[in-house]
């Protein structure tokens, strides 16, 4: 049976309690055996090097830097990473060693909740299969990104919010690699709530299988 572990915790405003526990009941249908922690320590321990998959839900917060070697030599030596939105994509702003683990860095959501467009860039890809593009409501999440991403959908900012990024198209859902472990993101996911959007959910848990090992 594959394993994953979910971390939770940091800034509130994104529930991630309650995120894990949806991603929990995801995983656990999907066959995993999953543990919850609800602190960064976990990320230190040597057991996670046995994992099949990571999920950290951590916005903002610090990690230490013996727990982001080792969270770094597990995804290196194969463990599949999976995070979205400021979970994994706003996480511990001080480590440039996670940052390059995930492959992109939130910097801004103009306009805040907002209505926008999902474009997806690779139907092909067996986690966008069926998924065309969709309108969506919550933070346009503005990142700084790894080139060596392979994008599987993006966005395109209007200037409604900040007039000097109009027309900059910026990637939404991303899968690459890091050493020989697998890593996923998506940037959609601000609530719980967002899990109920079918595209949305879908997106997040083939990410989170296509990333296991």
């Amino acid at each position: 049976m594959r394993e994953a572990l979910i971390v939770w915790g940091g800034w509130s405003g994104h529930e991630p309690q309650e995120c894990a526990h949806i991603i929990r009941d995801m995983l656990e249908e999907d066959s995993f055996k999953v543990y919850l922690e609800n602190s960064t320590e976990a990320f230190a321990d040597p057991s996670i090097h046995d994992l099949s998959l990571i999920v950290p839900i951590v916005t903002m917060s610090k990690i230490e830097k013996e727990e982001v070697k080792n969270l770094a030599a597990a995804i290196e030596s194969g463990v599949g990473i999976a995070g979205y939105h400021g979970g994994a994509g706003d996480s511990f702003r001080e480590s440039v060693e996670y940052q390059f683990i995930i492959g992109g860095q939130w910097v801004a959501h103009p306009g805040n909740i907002i209505d926008y467009k999902v474009n997806i860039t690779r139907p092909d890809d067996p986690i966008m299969e069926g998924i065309t593009d969709f309108p969506y409501t919550s933070e346009q999440y503005y990142m700084h990104v790894d080139p060596s991403n392979e994008v599987l959908a993006t966005t395109t900012f209007t200037g409604d919010h900040a007039y000097w990024i109009d027309g900059v198209v910026m990637p939404v859902a991303w899968k690459r690699k890091y050493g020989k472990g697998r890593v996923f993101y998506s940037s959609l996911g601000h609530q719980a709530k967002e899990f109920d959007v079918p595209q949305m959910k879908t997106i997040f848990r083939r990410g989170a299988n296509w990333a296991a090992r």
